[in-house]
């Protein structure tokens, strides 16, 4: 019986010590969150991922009436910017005209979820803290985003305690192996917009973009019979590539965290067995069976990536009425 009460004793001590962890972890990424939206700052960081280094600076204040202004400037090769005024966000590239799309972020490596509500990822994820140490000659407070099954990565956080800023982020596997790292070069926060974000202020932006309705069809000719827990499809359509004129269907999936996309499209190949790669934490995955080519795309593993395209279940015949009319 004593045995029994000493038991029960030590799990109830070790089930609160981590419910209080787990709220002490929360609070961080609550305070991360406040700082996204309300500092202005300036920072530059890299993207490292096989061996190789992708440069960013990135830009945040904020403006007249208190509307959110960002400039994200990838550094190396052809200049790319993106910008955003409150919920337009504006794409600037060497090989398109400029445009604008309606959207609360910016899509980039650093996820959208850590200036929103992070509550929205309890569900697939345990949030840890595990300890301090010096980041960007900061002292940081290292935050892991752990999920509760084998089906997504870890994700850890390393955040400046005096601003609650991130400093530091790498996506890690179940077992441990660095696949992918944000580390920030350099951090400046000021009472004031950058000169760069006042003057996006007063910059005119390309007009916003509509896609044509045969673009946004929701209604595709297949289905994903399998998701992890908690994925849910935000967008669908269908286009044809500008090279081959070939037509091509595409659903976009999210936790919260990550998203992955699933492409359909027909193939000269009648069966060719799986291939992928991985670009950092990004699979890149191929199969064809029975004529078409499945791809799934994303921050997620191998495995899961596999079993995502084995779910996939197309109507052919539905598909190529679709995809054949002008």
């Amino acid at each position: 019986m004593m045995l029994f009460i000493r038991f029960i004793l030590l799990f109830s001590i070790s089930f609160t010590a981590s419910g209080v962890e787990n709220i002490q972890a929360k609070e961080s990424l609550e305070r991360l969150s406040k700082s996204l939206q309300q500092l202005n700052f300036s920072t530059s960081f890299v993207v490292v991922k096989n061996n190789q280094a992708e440069p960013y600076h990135w830009f945040h204040g904020i403006g007249e009436d208190n509307v959110e202004l960002e400039i994200l400037s990838l550094l190396n090769g052809p200049r790319r910017d993106v910008l955003r005024k409150g919920e337009v966000v504006s794409y600037i590239e060497p090989e398109l005209p400029p445009y604008s799309v309606i959207s609360p972020q910016i899509s980039g490596p650093i996820p959208a979820i850590l200036s929103q509500d992070i509550s929205l990822l309890a569900s697939s994820y345990d949030f840890i803290p595990v300890g301090r140490s010096r980041v960007l000659g900061r002292p940081a407070q290292l935050i892991r985003i752990v999920s509760k099954d084998q089906h997504r990565f870890g994700h850890w956080l390393w955040l400046d305690q005096t601003t609650g800023l991130l400093l530091k982020l790498a996506i890690i596997t179940k077992k441990g192996q660095l696949l992918e790292q944000v580390q920030f070069t350099h951090l400046d926060i000021t009472d004031e917009p950058s000169e760069s974000i006042q003057q996006l202020q007063s910059a005119e932006l390309p007009h916003v973009i509509e896609l044509p309705k045969s673009h946004q069809d929701n209604q595709l000719s297949w289905q994903v019979n399998w998701l992890p827990q908690s994925f849910k499809r935000l967008k669908a359509n269908r286009h044809r590539i500008n090279s081959n004129k070939q037509p091509v269907e595409f659903m976009l999936y999210s936790d919260g965290l990550v998203e992955f996309s699933v492409y359909v499209s027909p193939s000269k190949d009648k069966q060719r067995a799986v291939e992928y790669v991985m670009d950092g934490a990004t699979v890149v995955l191929n199969q064809a069976v029975n004529g078409f080519e499945v791809s799934v795309v994303g921050k997620i593993p191998a495995l899961t990536a596999k079993k995502i395209a084995n779910s996939v279940v197309l109507d052919k015949r539905t598909f190529l009425n679709k995809n054949t009319q002008p």
